[in-house]
């Protein structure tokens, strides 16, 4: 994957589980993960659906994400822009920073992608694991 890709889009809606119930059998989609917070994860197989509750925050489109294999490069670029790239916290399952673009709108970036739920401590345990069998 040498582009990236948006994988992910985030939707602030008012009652969680009738929205799931409607993608599910409208389209198809897929329960993927539920979060400590009650945000239900669908996945159509390609693009991942996240269906948040902020009511101190507009109804619909809340933020999308993209996959990419050089987080280095992207925030090269967004450096560029003048638009920083922040870590998201450690307890998000999917996306590892977050940015926003000139007219504000928030997008997440995510190297691990949005097909697996794994938090920040998963991804220090395998970097451990790794840097264990590397010879000395």
């Amino acid at each position: 994957m040498a582009k990236p890709r948006i994988r992910h889009i985030a939707l602030n809606v008012q009652n969680r589980e009738e929205e799931a119930d409607y993608y599910k059998k409208i389209f198809g989609m897929e329960e993927t993960y539920r979060g400590p917070n009650g945000t239900v994860y669908l996945s159509d197989g390609h693009v991942g659906v996240a269906l948040i509750s902020r009511a101190d925050q507009p109804w619909g489109i809340n933020h999308f994400g993209f996959q990419v294999d050089d987080l280095d490069d992207v925030e090269q670029k967004l450096a560029k822009w003048n638009e920083p790239m922040t870590e998201r916290p450690s307890t998000r399952p999917f996306a590892e920073h977050r940015a926003m673009d000139p007219d504000g709108n928030l997008f997440d970036i995510s190297v691990h992608g949005y097909d697996q739920v794994e938090l920040a401590a998963d991804r220090a345990e395998k970097k451990k694991k790794v840097g264990e069998k590397a010879p000395a």
